[in-house]
């Protein structure tokens, strides 16, 4: 960072990577102190595929609780896509700041677009267990509804071994992007130079709650399937 003085205000590498790990916790504690005092909150926006999952998804529209272990695995999902949820505002505001210093000062920034789309980047990868839980995925439902609601959940725990082909993949070539990265101090090639191993390193925690996603939702499925039947030849 010593050879950016001539670039005005450079965020240092340590604070980027300091306040994406503090600020969510912050909001949420925030969050969690004005509903204590009775202030008013609002549900967010369901997405097209999260109302589409509630009258498909028999999980969702059954409102079917697992056991301790799958409500472990679906609290650490939520609670991690709340968490970097709030990483959203952090672009905004660096956005912001671009446009301001970039017309007003004439001063462009050479970190701003780089942390931003590092950050949402790393977003992307964290919330799709979050998304596997409120089925937000993309659904390929050709025949999927045409099925009675066992057939539904049969077909899910079917289709669920191509999802871990993908899931098991997509850790095992993350660890090997973070261990490359990580054993080299890589760092991003732009100016600012920021160190690339923890966008790595999210990568591969992305995959794991990904994968943990998936068996919570394998094990709900397994569990609704024989109590279906069960109900069926009761």
């Amino acid at each position: 960072m010593s050879g950016l003085e001539g670039f005005g205000f450079v965020l240092p590498h340590w604070f980027y990577w300091g306040w994406l790990a503090v600020m969510p916790l912050i909001m949420m504690a925030l969050d969690k102190w004005s509903s204590a005092r009775g202030g008013e909150t609002t549900a967010p926006e369901k997405t097209p595929a999260e109302l589409q999952a509630e009258s498909e998804d028999p999980l969702i529209y059954l409102n079917f609780e697992g056991n301790w272990f799958t409500n472990t695995i679906d609290w650490i999902s939520e609670k991690s896509g709340v968490f970097v949820s709030f990483w959203t505002v952090n672009a905004v505001v660096f956005y912001f700041f671009e446009v301001v210093m970039r017309y007003l000062f004439n001063m462009p920034t050479i970190w701003v677009h780089e942390a931003s789309f590092l950050l949402l980047g790393m977003q992307y990868l964290l919330a799709g267990s979050f998304a596997l839980l409120h089925g937000a995925h993309v659904r390929v439902d050709v025949m999927y509804n045409l099925l009675p609601i066992r057939g539904r959940v049969g077909m899910d725990i079917f289709t669920s071994m191509f999802f871990f082909m993908f899931a098991l993949i997509l850790m095992v070539t993350s660890w090997t992007f973070f261990q490359n990265s990580y054993s080299m101090n890589e760092t991003t090639v732009e100016t600012w130079g920021i160190q690339y191993w923890p966008v790595k390193a999210m990568m591969l925690l992305g995959s794991v709650l990904l994968f943990l996603a998936g068996v919570s939702k394998l094990i709900k499925d397994i569990v609704l399937f024989v109590r279906l039947g069960r109900e069926r030849t009761a």
